[in-house]
């Protein structure tokens, strides 16, 4: 059974071994360069996902393959009894991007997830329980960040969740103002809502959500895990929106592969809420992740991916609008986290197609296609896929509809 090493038959062994909350996959990846990444079976494809828009730097950088290696070899984990210096390096670094005011600090976890529930956590200190989150919303599958996750197939299996979370409609700004109140601790929302088909919200909405937990005494928690660290042409989705939040969470492009994840809070009050003893995490903070996260962020600097990230995904949107295919209707996100938006409920026959044609992409609704590639695609290889892009959508129509 161990020599077994095709796709087929590893899927079977995956099968057999695994408990199958992710189904049976399609392919088994055995490596990856750049924007491409190549299954068992040697075939290559372009990798217009990026693990969910976790692999900024895409396959095998140098840079951080060059720092991973160094921080295994002087140490990997020393326990939060104690500290290191990328991970006291790592929060500088984040603190500076992010323009954090003095006294900010951050909080070091293992992925989005756990960082959600830091920030469920922290907003509980405030002395109040009433969460406000958003419909559509994703922000987990933990017991905390599931409650303030909408969909009904990924909480109802589970519940009773934690009381007192009210969702209501995405962008709607007459509903915000009706839930939050002096009851409320805090509001939670993504500034583009990945997991609903990359909707961004407009930026007059994440203001107003700032003037209410403002005036009513509640935190502004903004999930950026998906839309932070340059994956929307700026480090961080709400500077795009001119507001400062209370607290925004991290993970995905931040370790560049590396699982990490980060609550970051702004200002001394708001930092302040959880003391010593009051959270923690047996491996957050960890030096080979913070040595990674190091690598990111300096790699994205030092070679220009947020303007790179803004220049090629807009290249990507006018391309695909250019093609004037009558399945397409249309375009949305920003920098490189985009959806193409279709006339038909066909997405998944759409992924399907690509990837037997070598393109990796994710029907992430049924009438959306989500594309978060490696900050370091280029316009040529986005190209690539805009060219192939009419054959994959008319495979797809000729196909019974999905729904």
């Amino acid at each position: 059974m161990g020599d077994a090493t095709t796709n087929s038959q590893l899927l079977d062994r995956y099968a057999a071994s695994l408990v199958g909350v992710f189904g049976r996959p399609p392919l088994v990846l055995s490596h990856g360069d750049g924007a491409y990444v190549w299954d068992v079976d040697g075939k290559r494809y372009l990798d217009l996902l990026g693990g969910i828009a976790v692999n900024a730097l895409g396959h095998g950088h140098p840079a951080l393959v060059a720092a991973v290696s160094k921080q295994a070899a002087e140490a990997i984990h020393v326990s939060n009894l104690f500290t290191s210096v990328p991970q006291i390096e790592l929060a500088e670094r984040i603190l500076a991007v992010a323009g954090a005011p003095e006294g900010s600090g951050v909080f070091f976890a293992n992925s989005g997830a756990e960082a959600i529930e830091a920030a469920i956590k922290l907003s509980r200190r405030t002395g109040r329980s009433g969460i406000v989150a958003a419909e559509g919303a994703f922000h987990g599958r933990t017991t905390g960040a599931l409650a303030l996750t909408h969909k009904v197939a990924y909480r109802e299996p589970f519940e009773p969740l934690i009381p007192g979370v009210t969702h209501v409609p995405y962008g709607d700004e007459e509903a915000l103002r009706a839930a939050v109140s002096t009851e409320t601790a805090a509001v939670f929302l993504e500034p583009v809502q990945g997991e609903a088909g990359v909707l961004p919200a407009d930026p007059a909405y994440l203001r107003l959500a700032r003037e209410l937990t403002a005036a009513h005494g509640a935190l502004l928690v903004l999930d950026e895990v998906q839309t932070g660290v340059g994956r929307t042409g700026s480090w961080f989705a709400f500077q795009q929106a001119g507001v400062l939040p209370d607290a925004i969470t991290l993970a995905k492009g931040l370790g560049g592969g590396v699982p990490i994840g980060a609550l970051v809070t702004f200002g001394p009050e708001v930092t302040g809420l959880l003391t010593a003893g009051q959270h923690g995490s047996t491996f957050g903070g960890n030096p080979l992740a913070c040595a990674a996260g190091l690598a990111v962020l300096e790699t994205i600097e030092s070679q220009g991916l947020l303007d790179h990230a803004r220049v090629v995904g807009d290249h990507l949107a006018e391309a695909v609008l250019a093609l004037g295919h009558p399945l397409v209707e249309g375009v949305r996100g920003a920098g490189l986290l985009r959806a193409i938006t279709l006339t038909q409920p066909v997405s998944a026959k759409v992924a399907d197609a690509a990837r037997d044609a070598g393109f990796i992409v994710n029907p992430v609704a049924p009438q959306a296609i989500r594309l978060a590639p490696p900050l370091v695609v280029t316009t040529a290889q986005v190209d690539e896929f805009v060219a192939a892009l009419p054959a994959l959508l008319d495979a797809a129509a000729c196909k019974e509809p999905t729904a």
